[in-house]
C-alpha cells in the first residue's frame, strides 16, 4: 500500500536508506579515497539521513511510503517543478531486508500519478552508472524511463 508520509515514519525510512545506500557509499569511498570521500560525503552513516531530513522539513507532502502488512518497506521522495513541468524522483529505496518484489514499481506508479495530477509533462530520475546502481537502473527502465544522457565526473588532486 502506498500512502503519504507521516512524521512518525522518519526513523523507519532513514533506517531503510542507511541499509540501502551502504554499498553505494562503500563504492564511493573506494573510488574516491578517504580524503575526497570525507570532503564530499562527510559521514556515510548520516549522509542520507541528513538529505531525507532536509526534504521532510521543506516538502513532507512530496514523500510517499510503501507499507506491506503494517510494516514500512520502502519510501520515495520527489520534487515538482511547475515552471518546467518536470517531476523529479529523488531519494527512494526498498528495504533490502523486505524480500518482496514490485515495491519500487508501486512507488514509481504512485509518483507518476501525482505528477500527472499536477499537470507535469515529464518525470526525471538520476542514478549512477556503476555496478552498485545496476538494480536501480533496471528498475527505472522497467518503470518506463527511456530518454537518457550519460556523463562522467572527474576529480584531480591539486
Amino acid at each position: 500500500m502506498i500512502r503519504k508520509y507521516k512524521s512518525e515514519d522518519l526513523p523507519a525510512i532513514t533506517a531503510i536508506a542507511k541499509r540501502a545506500w551502504i554499498n553505494i557509499y562503500n563504492m564511493y569511498q573506494d573510488a574516491y579515497g578517504d580524503e575526497l570521500f570525507s570532503l564530499l560525503i562527510h559521514d556515510k552513516d548520516t549522509a542520507k539521513e541528513r538529505e531525507i531530513n532536509n526534504h521532510v522539513q521543506h516538502h513532507p507532502d512530496w514523500i510517499y511510503i510503501c507499507e506491506e502488512n503494517g510494516k514500512i518497506v520502502g519510501f520515495i521522495a520527489f520534487n515538482i517543478n511547475q515552471q518546467q513541468k518536470i517531476g523529479q524522483i529523488g531519494n527512494n529505496a526498498v528495504d533490502p531486508e523486505c524480500g518482496l518484489k514490485g515495491i519500487g514499481q508501486q512507488m514509481y506508479s504512485a509518483v507518476f500519478k501525482r505528477f500527472k495530477e499536477e499537470g507535469l509533462i515529464y518525470a526525471q530520475v538520476r542514478t549512477g552508472l556503476d555496478d552498485t546502481h545496476l538494480r536501480a537502473r533496471r528498475a527505472y527502465e522497467r518503470a518506463g524511463f527511456n530518454i537518457k544522457t550519460e556523463d562522467v565526473t572527474y576529480f584531480k588532486k591539486l
